[in-house]
C-alpha cells in the first residue's frame, strides 16, 4: 500500500494515537468530569484522551515532513509476551497480590527483548520497580490492593 507519506511508521503510529485517544475521549463520555483539582472519574481518561490524540495528529503530520524507514515484520513474540504479561498482571493481581502480579508482568514483559539478560542490575532495577510501585500505590495512594494476597498469607 502506498502513500503520499514520506514516514509510514509515524503515520501509521499517529493514527493507532488519534483511534485510542478518541476512543478513551468516547468511553469517558458518560462519567463526570470534575475539575482539576476534585477530579472525577471522566477527568483521566478525557485528559489522556485528548493528549494521545494529539500527539497521534503530531505524528501524523511529522510523517509529511520528516524521511523514515518501510514497515518492518510484525515482532510476534514480544506482541504476545507483553499482552500476555498484562493479562497475567490481571489474573494475578487478586489473588497472588501486588508483588508476584508486577514480578509476573514484568519478568514475562522483559523476555520480550532480545537483549535482555538477567543480571545483577537487572535484579537490582527489578526490585527498586517493586519497592516504588508497592510504596506510590499502595502506601501513597492508599490504592487497596494487597501486597501479597490469600495465596502467600492464607
Amino acid at each position: 500500500m502506498t502513500t503520499c507519506s514520506r514516514n509510514p511508521k509515524d503515520l501509521y503510529a499517529g493514527v493507532i494515537y488519534i483511534a485510542v485517544g478518541l476512543a478513551a475521549v468516547w468511553i469517558g463520555r458518560d462519567y463526570a468530569p470534575g475539575t482539576g483539582s476534585r477530579m472525577g472519574p471522566g477527568y483521566f481518561p478525557t485528559v489522556l484522551g485528548w493528549l494521545l490524540a494529539v500527539f497521534g495528529v503530531l505524528s501524523v503530520l511529522r510523517s509529511f515532513i520528516q524521511d523514515g524507514g518501510p514497515i518492518g515484520a510484525v515482532a510476534w513474540k514480544g506482541l504476545a509476551l507483553v499482552a500476555g504479561a498484562t493479562a497475567l498482571f490481571g489474573l494475578l493481581l487478586e489473588p497472588a497480590g501486588l508483588i508476584p502480579a508486577l514480578l509476573a508482568l514484568i519478568l514475562v514483559s522483559a523476555a520480550a527483548s532480545r537483549m535482555f539478560r538477567f543480571d545483577i542490575r537487572a535484579a537490582a532495577g527489578l526490585v527498586a520497580l517493586l519497592a516504588f510501585c508497592a510504596l506510590v500505590f499502595v502506601r501513597g495512594l492508599g490504592v487497596p490492593m494487597a501486597l501479597l494476597g490469600p495465596w502467600f498469607t492464607g
